[in-house]
């Protein structure tokens, strides 16, 4: 990750498989469960031999340490300062909690020596580097901490009793979680530095590499070529809005790939438009650019998961202002292809950007499989709470790879009917479609979205369900999350991420 002035380093991980060394001021060992009975894993029996007559169990027993997944117990000890860290039944999700704990429990310091992870496969491995390096997540633009302290996450995290011949595994984890944590730098940056511009050369800059290359259309180019979705939207902006379109091929057999295109959504302020949104509706707004990070940041991440198939990357993006100029409830628009909506709403502006966007990658780029991304409905939070994205797929074998990574990578989604019987709603006297029904607002989102498509594969995934973190929970800090990313980089980065698709 490229460090910026507004988001801190994650800490380091170097692989150690040596056991705690004497000189380790801080130190992490895992608690297991044995049978209703506390005892302690890896590292522990050298420690102990260390520490000659004190009990290291009896101690971690008389503070009151516990098993479950991520609570965490501290011995202050002479010359150093032990964390006991639950590891719950050991598995990714307990291993993804473990770490998050170990890097809540070591802030400030410049190193800790850990043998939590010591026993994980390697996706479990995976989840312990996600879980420090995102809940080590910091952004802030203060000049000074407020009350003279720091949070500044651990430096270093060394990875004891973990073989070096597992740093391929480590380099994949790393990279995994630092594009995640790159998506919610962009999501958490403000829109008075975030302008569509700004975002458009930030994509650009996060997807450089040997096997990506990149294309921008300006307004210029968004007019030339018939973009009329991203341009009713940012219309009202005085800053215009972009298309950035990437492309990834394979180090291997990139002519006889299969091919996906990812859309992502990327307005980067929503006032709602002439359909203003009340006032408390708008704080989180900065965020509604989500979709095109997590594109953005998937794409950056995919030679270093040695992604096999062919990536394109599509972030139509533009911001959803006031003025003279703005998009008006009743005007009809033409979309890239020549489909014509009609606006009721200008508060449902994502389908609109997501529609020109799909409609050019079926009809130009004819891919395998179409996915995209976005914060699109509040519908989804009434459906799935807030710690649950969902998805819509015309693909059984789609689905079924989404929901391998989503349990793989701890982005949880649930599939949602893409019911035809709410397809009336759509109707408009004017146009192919009205954007705004105002009923099953999720659902007929998707179904708007769905005649872009070409009838191509294709898979809809709404985050705005999870796209911000009120409190600190397992891996998230409070703020935009950035969903999304170690969901696909676990899929794209699979064997074969289409297998079955389109049969």
């Amino acid at each position: 990750m490229v460090p910026s002035p507004s988001a801190v380093i994650p800490p380091a991980f170097v692989l150690s498989s040596g056991q705690v060394g004497a000189a380790a001021g801080l130190v992490a060992l895992p608690l297991l469960d044995d049978d209703g009975a506390l005892t302690l894993g890896p590292g522990a029996a050298d420690l102990q031999d260390q520490l000659g007559d004190l009990d290291l169990l009896a101690m971690f027993e008389q503070a009151g340490a516990g098993t479950a997944a991520g609570q965490v117990a501290r011995l202050p000890l002479p010359g150093r300062t032990v964390l006991g860290i639950g590891l719950g039944d050991g598995g990714s999700d307990a291993h993804r909690a473990a770490g998050a704990a170990l890097a809540r429990a070591a802030v400030g310091a410049d190193e800790v020596v850990s043998t939590v992870q010591a026993t994980a496969d390697d996706d479990g491995l995976t989840a312990f580097v996600a879980g420090a390096v995102l809940a080590s997540f910091r952004f802030t633009l203060r000049t000074a901490p407020a009350d003279g302290t720091t949070d500044a996450p651990v430096g270093r995290i060394v990875l004891a009793g973990t073989a070096p011949e597992r740093q391929d595994v480590l380099d994949r984890a790393t990279a995994i979680a630092r594009a995640s944590a790159e998506a919610r730098r962009l999501a958490t940056t403000p829109s008075n530095i975030k302008s569509p511009k700004w975002l458009a050369d930030e994509a650009g800059r996060l997807m450089t590499g040997d096997r990506v290359r990149t294309k921008v259309w300006d307004r210029a180019a968004l007019e030339k070529d018939g973009f009329g979705g991203i341009l009713a939207v940012g219309q009202a902006s005085s800053t215009p809005p972009y298309l950035v379109q990437a492309e990834y091929s394979p180090a291997k057999g990139a002519r006889r790939a299969p091919h996906v295109v990812l859309v992502g959504k990327g307005i980067t302020f929503d006032t709602g438009g002439l359909s203003i949104k009340p006032g408390e509706s708008m704080v989180t707004m900065k965020r509604d650019m989500t979709g095109a990070a997590v594109v953005a940041a998937t794409m950056s991440a995919l030679a270093a998961v040695d992604c096999p198939v062919r990536v394109t990357g599509l972030m139509p993006i533009a911001e959803n202002a006031i003025s003279g100029s703005a998009l008006r409830p009743g005007d009809v628009i033409t979309h890239w292809g020549g489909r014509t909506t009609e606006v009721t709403n200008t508060d449902a502006e994502g389908r609109l950007v997501l529609a020109d966007g799909l409609a050019y990658a079926a009809a130009r780029l004819k891919p395998d499989l179409l996915v995209d991304v976005a914060t699109l409905t509040g519908g989804i939070k009434v459906a799935l709470g807030l710690s649950t994205g969902g998805y819509f797929a015309t693909d059984d074998a789609a689905a079924a790879a989404l929901e391998q990574a989503s349990m793989v990578s701890g982005e949880r989604l649930w599939r949602m009917p893409l019911a035809e019987e709410y397809e009336s709603f759509l109707a408009s006297k004017v146009a192919d479609a009205d954007n705004a029904p105002g009923r099953a607002p999720a659902i007929t989102a998707a179904l708007f979205l769905q005649h872009f498509t070409s009838s191509l594969p294709w898979v809809h995934l709404d985050i705005a369900s999870v796209g911000d973190a009120p409190r600190d929970a397992g891996e998230w800090t409070p703020g935009p999350t950035g969903f999304g990313v170690r969901l696909l980089l676990h899929w794209l980065g699979s064997a074969a991420p289409l297998e079955g698709v389109g049969r």
